[in-house]
């Protein structure tokens, strides 16, 4: 278990969202999209909501800033959207900061974006529509919290113990 992060993140999607790279994009899709046969690598998260698990990586993942960042799956003609479901998920993204807006697009414009996509997550989410697509951020602005870590381990790696080496010398050998 690593501190800091959720729970809810597998191994695999942790790796997932580690190799993303800038402007790449990521599907959490419901429980009846269409992922395996869409040609991106799938990652199982059965019995979880699309809503915990973005509020559980958005802490982890920069959005893009150039290009609509969060787009989902417009109602089919004839049919209806649940607000609720939008409600919760703009709600899981906002809890480091304000929420972006989430861009609507046809259902096959939505599949084309999901056969490009870098991974589509597959949740128990039940929710009709409850598709949200994420795109990373594609410049390179280093976050406070993380410009502080490099600074920390910046600093430690310089620091030199009684002894004349650096702390990273006095680690045990695996």
């Amino acid at each position: 278990m690593l501190k800091t992060i959720s729970p809810l993140i597998s191994p695999e999607l942790l790796k997932v969202l580690a190799e993303m790279g800038h402007g790449d994009e990521i599907i959490f899709s419901d429980a009846h999209f269409p992922a395996h046969s869409m040609g991106p690598q799938v990652i199982r998260a059965d019995g979880l909501l699309v809503s915990d698990l973005l509020q559980a990586i958005i802490p982890l993942f920069e959005l893009d800033s150039y290009a609509p960042p969060l787009v989902m799956m417009a109602a089919v003609a004839g049919d209806s959207l649940d607000p609720q479901v939008e409600t919760r998920y703009r709600e899981a993204l906002s809890r480091p900061a304000p929420c972006p807006e989430i861009a609507r697009i046809d259902r096959f414009a939505f599949y084309e974006r999901a056969q490009k996509a870098f991974a589509i997550v597959i949740t128990g989410e039940r929710a009709k529509y409850g598709n949200i697509l994420l795109k990373k951020r594609s410049n390179a602005v280093i976050s406070c919290r993380s410009a502080r870590l490099m600074r920390a381990l910046s600093e430690r790696q310089g620091e030199k113990n009684e002894s004349g080496t650096t702390a990273s010398d006095t680690r045990p050998a695996h």
